[in-house]
């Protein structure tokens, strides 16, 4: 039986995974990629960072965008979290302060959810500190619904 998630799962769901998949438009096209993301709930936005290319491209001109994230344990037990809002874009301070949150807690989501410490943090971490900093976006959420269904 397919239901809705309540809010308490839905919020579950977005803070204890850190990969998603990015749904955006470009030239008249839907396009979905995955992306490692961070769930601040307090400012109700996803936090993500990207190079360059065309999904920031597509975004800049277009900034309504979804992200999904799942829990699938089997194809009739899954949970799955569909978030719509719009694409901003951080420079400078600004920035350098959501790439922080970000590893950090992403950081804090792997060492809980896999039971070790990511050793690839510091990438993320050294690029707070380098002077090309990458590009840094959040998506300032309007709606979210969720869906399971359990065996």
């Amino acid at each position: 039986m397919i239901t809705n998630l309540e809010q308490r799962e839905i919020d579950y769901i977005l803070e204890n995974n850190y990969i998603g998949n990015l749904g955006y438009i470009s030239q008249d096209k839907p396009f979905v990629v995955p992306i490692t993301y961070y769930f601040d709930k307090e400012k109700n936005i996803i936090i993500c960072y990207s190079g360059d290319g065309h999904k920031m491209n597509a975004m800049r001109k277009n900034n309504a965008v979804s992200l999904q994230v799942a829990d699938i344990d089997s194809v009739i037990d899954w949970r799955s979290v569909l978030v719509h809002g719009d694409f901003e874009l951080h420079f400078a301070s600004a920035a350098k302060s959501y790439l922080h949150q970000f590893s950090l807690g992403v950081k804090n989501i792997i060492t809980k959810k896999e039971h070790h410490k990511p050793d690839f943090i510091s990438e993320f971490s050294s690029k707070i500190y380098n002077e090309e900093v990458p590009i840094v976006f959040t998506i300032k959420i309007k709606e979210i619904t969720g869906r399971k269904r359990l065996k």
